[in-house]
């Protein structure tokens, strides 16, 4: 099949959270089943790109957005190997900055985010176009390129370059869905009865760009089986749920993949010391050097619970500061890495100036302090209120790293609870969303890892966790091809 996937962002070029990393992963998972895939990117300022492989190609048709022209360039690189090329949709009046989405200096979103978006989806296929390449599948990613299957119904219904082309529209997280004021509604020159009461793009009087996707995709996914039943419903539907229930039967939970060749303990080039279950003796190594580089003290009996997060309410955080001060009564060290909402940085902070032997807060991003914090924890705590997939609590299973987490989304779908009458569980489990229930389950997690051969037993069958990117690949490969056969 040939593939084309839209997204704001890939690893290694560009990342903001799970949505990098997935469309980093998926596609070179297809293209090494012998699928022939394009991955459209726009090309931001600070692009992580080898400039010396880059080529250059200036398109000369115009892209129309709000009545005015605007000039493309693609930029793209081919993988080694592999049927896939990356292009990078380059125009520096919308792409030219310092950030993907907001002005992280100022804590605001780009007031022109609608105009560089529809600019982005309408570049991709005068790309298309120009290149000569039909797709059989289209796979777009979150509102920055749901507007995608709208014109293919639409404006290019009619399109040859588009013919037979279908769409799948994949949901990373509901809650941001690029919603705009009635006036962007023209600028996508989409036809008017797509935005009366009740129609595909309107949403209580707001242009919706995941609300037209959705409407429109062929197919919709999201990122595990658990968030697909938990978007139909009234309370992480979004205000979107009526929707998605109408989409029923096009809907699909597939769970995120793990790159096993960046995040597996027994091959990690970022951690100090490589280990796996046969021999765990590198994972206490990692755990005294972290310790001795914040300047902690080396504790055994002590169990190290790391956190590696978007410091944000809907990560739990919330939850956790009600009971912070109990929490850290109990014999137990924190290591904090992230970066979120002011009010999360000040109670770390605030957190480890009042248990300075027992909490560091990194109040940053650190790729390389995220694999060690990974590699050195006894435990990984993730108590969100709601969590499409989430990557973390997987790899922590991997490295050995036993996952405190709640159940819902993605964590429901990955981490079974400790039973201790049969001896099975990869991590521990809290249902409700209250502080109380995640105090209980910290408590739980603190006690058993006292019993030390049992909490081996958790950690070993947590890494015999399959979570890589084949099983994930092979069931969109499974969707796409039932897709274009219809």
């Amino acid at each position: 099949m040939k593939i084309l996937v839209v997204s704001s962002e890939a690893v290694p070029f560009a990342k903001t959270g799970g949505l990098g990393d997935v469309v980093g992963a998926l596609p070179k998972a297809l293209a090494k089943k012998g699928h022939e895939l394009k991955v459209f990117i726009p090309r931001y300022r600070n692009l992580t790109i080898q400039i010396n492989l880059v080529r250059k190609q200036q398109l000369s048709s115009p892209v129309l957005v709000g009545g005015r022209k605007y000039p493309l360039t693609l930029e793209y690189v081919a993988e080694k190997r592999i049927p896939l090329v990356n292009y990078f949709v380059k125009n520096d009046r919308f792409f030219d900055r310092k950030d993907l989405y907001r002005d992280n200096a100022l804590g605001e979103d780009y007031t022109d985010n609608d105009e560089r978006f529809i600019f982005f989806t309408k570049a991709v296929l005068v790309a298309v176009g120009a290149l000569d390449w039909t797709p059989d599948i289209i796979h777009v990613h979150d509102w920055q390129s749901a507007l995608i299957p709208a014109y293919l119904k639409t404006t290019h219904k009619d399109d040859p370059s588009l013919a037979g082309s279908r769409t799948v529209l994949t949901i990373h997280n509901l809650a941001y869905q690029g919603a705009f004021g009635e006036e962007t509604f023209s600028k996508t020159d989409l036809p008017p009865e797509q935005f009366f009461a009740m129609a595909p793009f309107e949403f209580y009087g707001k242009v919706n760009f995941l609300k037209g996707g959705i409407m429109h995709a062929d197919k919709v996914t999201t990122v595990s089986r658990q968030y697909a039943k938990e978007i139909q419903t009234e309370q992480l539907g979004c205000g979107l749920n009526g929707v998605l229930t109408q989409r029923a039967d096009d809907l699909t939970g597939i769970l995120n993949g793990v790159d096993y060749s960046i995040w597996s303990p027994s091959r990690d080039k970022k951690i100090p010391h490589n280990y796996h279950p046969a021999n765990l003796s590198g994972k206490r190594a990692n755990k005294v050097e972290l310790l001795r580089r914040f300047s902690l003290p080396i504790r055994d009996r002590a169990p190290l619970i790391g956190i590696i997060s978007r410091l944000a309410d809907q990560k739990g955080f919330d939850l956790f500061e009600e009971i912070a001060d109990t929490v850290f009564a109990m014999n137990l060290q924190m290591i904090v890495l992230g970066t979120g909402d002011t009010k999360y940085h000040e109670l770390f902070a605030d957190l480890e100036r009042r248990y300075p032997d027992k909490l560091r807060a990194c109040l940053t991003f650190d790729d390389g302090l995220a694999h060690w914090i990974e590699a050195a924890c006894d435990m990984f705590l993730m108590p969100s209120q709601f969590e499409p997939c989430g990557l973390n609590q997987m790899y922590s299973l991997k490295y050995g790293t036993v996952p405190i987490v709640r159940e819902v989304g993605g964590l429901a779908d990955t981490v079974d609870d400790y039973d201790p009458h049969n001896g099975t569980g990869t991590g521990f489990v809290f249902k409700e969303y209250t502080a109380q229930a995640l105090l209980d389950c910290i408590e739980r997690a603190i006690a058993v890892f006292s019993k030390k051969r049992v909490w081996t037993k958790i950690m070993k069958a947590g890494m015999r966790r399959d979570y890589s990117w084949d099983e994930s690949a092979r069931k969109y490969e499974e969707l796409f091809q039932q897709l274009s056969n219809s």
